[in-house]
């Protein structure tokens, strides 16, 4: 199995949990800013006629809080939900955790350049808008396996407590 860079840190339970509750916190951060400012984000949205018709609605302020919100927040949300997923398929999963793991890995860059090409567009420029088509499907195909690596790696963690006690 190749060695995973800083596997003991991703690891450990304390990682875990810390990432498990920044990544809560920031999931309802982002229900709580869309809800006080009332839109709708366009990290799922891929087709940029689509995104471009979405936020031809918003307001000067809505684009501004979107805006920051992709930069501050959603900088931050890949690296708490890909080092959770990371550490959870590292953990239990054994020698085939370092390839369970890679999903995660690579979401995080990749959710990053996503966020980039979303500021640029709610700052007034649509000239990388085009690889939201690209870049969110890309997002969602390796965040949704990460995601369910994780479950699974949360049941088996659950499953040994209970035969533990």
């Amino acid at each position: 199995m190749p060695a995973f860079p800083m596997q003991g840190w991703f690891t450990k339970t304390k990682t875990l949990l810390s990432m498990f509750w920044a990544t809560l916190t920031m999931t309802i951060t982002f229900g709580v800013i869309m809800q006080v400012w009332q839109f709708e984000i366009i990290d799922e949205m891929s087709d940029p006629e689509q995104i471009r018709a979405h936020v031809a609605a918003f307001s000067e302020t809505q684009k501004t809080v979107h805006a920051w919100m992709t930069a501050t927040l959603d900088v931050a949300y890949p690296l708490a939900y890909g080092s959770l997923f990371i550490g959870m398929a590292l953990r239990f999963f054994g020698r085939i955790g370092f390839w369970l793991a890679l999903p995660s890995l690579l979401v995080i860059p990749v959710d990053l350049a996503e966020g980039y090409v979303q500021v640029t567009f709610l700052m007034g420029d649509d000239s990388l808008l085009h690889l939201k088509s690209i870049l969110t499907p890309l997002k969602l195909a390796l965040f949704i396996p990460g995601l369910i690596i994780a479950l699974v790696g949360a049941g088996i963690a659950f499953k040994e407590r209970r035969s533990k006690a």
